[in-house]
């Protein structure tokens, strides 16, 4: 079974919520819009995906929102311990690449990696975590419009 993607129009482009087997197996932020064009998703997508696009929703008019979202067990036992430090990161506050690398005894660019492979950004904030030297990268990128849609988050939650 192909998967699916539900589309969901947001200040800094779009959220894609894909779904295969009746689950939402991955969330991609993008900086495109949501084109009109686009064909309807199938029941089932759309079905799975309202509840998660609610929460969605109401974290993009209120940043203190909280997800209540089971997340699939994907990834290394390492990308879990880095991603359960992710989402204890309040809403408005950041950390570094370095200070989440002491705090789990490993390395900075082993957390960026952790952070790169992050298929739920969002419900894993790697978002609220920058380089000592600035802003870091965000879905795997360090220059573009992503680093745009991070700003945009970070500023969203109050964090200019």
């Amino acid at each position: 079974m192909a998967a699916e993607c539900e589309l969901l129009a947001t200040p800094f482009g779009r959220v894609e919520l894909w779904v295969q087997h009746g689950h939402v197996c991955r969330i991609v932020l993008s900086p495109e819009p949501v084109s009109s064009q686009r064909a309807p998703t199938a029941a089932l997508a759309l079905r799975e995906c309202n509840p998660l696009k609610g929460q969605i929703e109401r974290y993009l008019q209120d940043p203190k929102q909280a997800f209540d979202w089971e997340i699939p067990a994907d990834g290394t036992t390492f990308q879990h311990h880095v991603w359960d430090a992710l989402k204890s990161i309040p809403s408005g506050e950041v950390r570094t690449y370095g200070e989440l690398a002491r705090a789990l005894g490993s390395g900075a660019r082993a957390v960026a990696a952790a952070c790169r492979a992050n298929r739920w950004p969002l419900l894993i904030p790697c978002h609220r975590v920058i380089s000592a030297t600035g802003e870091g990268g965000f879905c795997g990128h360090t220059t573009g419009p992503y680093l745009a849609i991070k700003r945009w988050l970070l500023a969203h939650e109050g964090r200019c």
